[in-house]
């Protein structure tokens, strides 16, 4: 793929070239110039936009993809065109699949699925066998066929000796291990976050406690066992102080926030919309002011879509007995740039592939060219025809963004929107 992308400003700290405001061309997938007033070669395609911006590939730390055994929701071959469309070159997929992904033979065929691809997949392995949290899976089996973290869905390890022994183990070969933050038996039956409006309308609620007393359990088999943590979509206060006091302590620990947690308030549930039933629930004020206090000084280190397609016979039914979970991926950026500039919007979109895969691409010559187009101005409401997914339960629909994907440059291919 051969291109030459004009008046682009570069977004990128590990880049010389940070601030700038330059052209790049491209050549056979690689970077191989960057300059001012270049003219395309023949045979380059020619990109330009107004007010373009562009940065490394954005990593999505959390999606599911549905296929193998939910394709009716969702098909890798269209999550993967979603999350080009969205501006990422790359996503992590849950296990949370027919069967779970907990096997190198699993692994395997995820990975064949994303083959050809502009956006590219990285598997993340079942912690526990079938996700039952009884006894470890393949770990370093899976890990040789592509496996690049290891965690049950939005599905807690109950018991604390399974998680040390899982931190311990993957020492060996350097690997991530993720652990949901939820008691179990604090939540019960609760659906929502237990609180002045779970009382008002009369739904069960989950307390913050449940998520803080599970981050607190974990990191201190994190200080003892040592390991690699990731703890995913956290949604308390309580939470965010819990990690940055494990950050002072030099532990290995990294989490995310879910878009839709960082975007919306438990004050959301009064229509009683299915679509804004997710896990972890959505949060009080307080709890959505620390974790933007959290994005800015750095203890949350990501930003995820927590892109969880679901059929409409799981949404379309009461609010008890609705499937928690929303997409999300198309509506990440402009709803993350409402929240916070835009370099450290694409630096929350970015981290994740660090931590995740071990890898980056600096916008340097020479480099490959995994790359996310965007302008970073405008705004406008999402719609439901502004969904790419198989599924169309989004809770942003009517929400108001800002800024607009251009597309991606990755695998020596080219995605505009």
């Amino acid at each position: 793929m051969n291109a030459l992308i004009k008046t682009a400003t570069i977004i990128d700290t590990q880049s010389s070239h940070h601030g700038k405001t330059v052209d790049i061309r491209i050549k056979n997938g690689r970077i191989t110039q960057i300059g001012t007033n270049l003219e395309a070669a023949k045979g380059e395609k020619l990109i330009e936009k107004d007010n373009l911006h562009i940065s490394q590939g954005w990593f999505d730390s959390s999606v599911s993809a549905g296929q193998p055994g939910y394709e009716e929701r969702e098909t890798i071959e269209n999550a993967l065109h979603v999350a080009a469309s969205s501006g990422f070159t790359g996503i992590a997929v849950n296990p949370n699949t027919y069967p779970i992904l907990d096997t190198s033979s699993d692994i395997s065929f995820v990975k064949k699925m994303a083959e050809g691809f502009t956006s590219s997949v990285f598997p993340i392995g079942a912690l526990s066998r079938n996700s039952e949290g009884i006894d470890l899976a393949e770990l370093y089996d899976m890990q040789q066929s592509g496996a690049v973290a290891y965690g049950d869905y939005q599905k807690s390890i109950e018991n604390p000796n399974l998680l040390k022994i899982a931190l311990q183990y993957t020492q060996g070969f350097d690997a991530l291990v993720l652990s949901f933050p939820q008691d179990n038996k604090l939540v019960g039956k609760g659906i929502v976050n237990e609180g002045v409006v779970s009382t008002r309308l009369g739904l069960k609620g989950a307390p913050a406690l449940a998520e803080s007393v599970q981050v607190a359990r974990d990191l201190h088999i994190l200080e003892y066992a040592g390991g690699k943590l990731h703890i995913p979509t956290i949604s308390t206060a309580a939470s965010v102080e819990l990690i940055l006091a494990a950050k002072a302590k030099g532990l290995n620990v990294t989490c995310s926030v879910a878009i839709v947690n960082l975007f919306f308030t438990d004050e959301s549930l009064e229509t009683f919309d299915t679509h804004f039933k997710v896990t972890p629930p959505l949060r009080t004020a307080e709890d959505q002011k620390a974790l933007l206090e959290g994005l800015k000084d750095g203890t949350i280190d990501m930003v995820t879509s927590d892109h969880n397609p679901l059929d409409i016979e799981r949404k379309k039914v009461e609010f008890d007995n609705a499937t928690s979970g929303t997409i999300a991926q198309e509506a990440t950026f402009g709803a993350l740039l409402t929240l916070v500039s835009d370099k450290k919007a694409v630096q929350l979109l970015t981290n994740g592939r660090k931590r995740f895969t071990n890898n980056t691409y600096a916008i340097e010559e020479g480099s490959e060219a995994n790359l996310t187009l965007f302008d970073v101005k405008g705004g406008y409401r999402f719609r439901e025809s502004d969904i790419r997914s198989k599924s169309k339960n989004a809770a942003f629909v009517g929400a108001k963004l800002k800024g607009k994907v251009h597309g991606v440059i990755a695998n020596n291919k080219l995605h505009i929107n």
